[in-house]
């Protein structure tokens, strides 16, 4: 069985476009959302609204969750004095509408699906919290496949792809729609599909590129922090 897995858009709506083209063009069916649909990109409504218009099953990020419950408020008191990322924040906060917000707000934190046998739970972050870093090869992955439950764990929030099988439990992350890190240099965007059959589980990395120039220039055109922009360059 074969399934889409995309994650970190962060408002990047010409970079979605092109990934949820290329799915498309690869045949699959099905997609999941992993969270992070807003923050730094100039379009959040646009993301929001072409999700749940296919219907994506989505989970809720660290961003979703701030600007769903508006926690970004106390980041306005002194404009002058914020630093971009809570600039980013604010300006997420104040467009994007009100139903919007709600539908983030009200959005899960965990999923479990089954394929072919195999449990599978898709998170934002981590078992433990939507704003934990798993990174390939850290103690922990050691830690969360000690008690898992689960056969694979599919996951966002570091905006770097990776599959890595840790005490017999596969880790998969799905890298970033709208700000990858992959490496510095590469503009490309990512995002995975997921093969699960009886005897394997795979993950296949798809890099797919876009006019990141034009979303580039988008996020300046909004008033959008400069350095933000540069991200989408590959300038990490």
């Amino acid at each position: 069985m074969k399934f889409a897995v995309i994650s970190d858009i962060h408002g990047n709506m010409d970079a979605l476009e092109m990934v949820l083209k290329d799915i498309e063009q690869n045949g699959i069916h099905k997609v999941y959302c992993t969270g992070d649909l807003v923050g730094y990109g100039p379009y959040p409504n646009e993301v929001i609204e072409n999700i749940r218009s296919r219907q994506i099953p989505t989970l809720q990020g660290n961003y979703d969750k701030r600007v769903g419950e508006e926690l970004s408020k106390a980041d306005i008191k002194d404009k002058s004095a914020m630093d971009p990322s809570a600039q980013v924040r604010h300006w997420t906060q104040e467009h994007t509408s009100m139903e919007n917000k709600k539908w983030l707000k009200e959005l899960p934190k965990q999923l479990s699906i089954e394929e072919e046998g195999k449990k599978i739970l898709l998170v934002h972050g981590s078992t433990r919290r939507n704003n934990e870093y798993l990174y390939e090869n850290s103690e922990e992955l050691e830690e969360i496949a000690e008690n898992a439950e689960f056969d694979v764990l599919i996951f966002g929030h570091t905006h770097k792809p990776f599959h890595q099988v840790v005490k017999g439990i596969h880790f998969i992350n799905a890298g970033s729609v709208g700000k990858p890190k992959h490496a510095q240099g590469d503009s490309r965007v990512t995002y995975i599909i997921v093969d699960v059959t009886e005897e394997h589980v795979t993950a296949e990395v798809r890099y797919i590129a876009y006019d990141y120039e034009k979303a580039a220039k988008a996020m300046i055109d909004a008033g959008l922090p400069v350095k933000f922009a540069d991200n989408l360059r590959g300038h990490l």
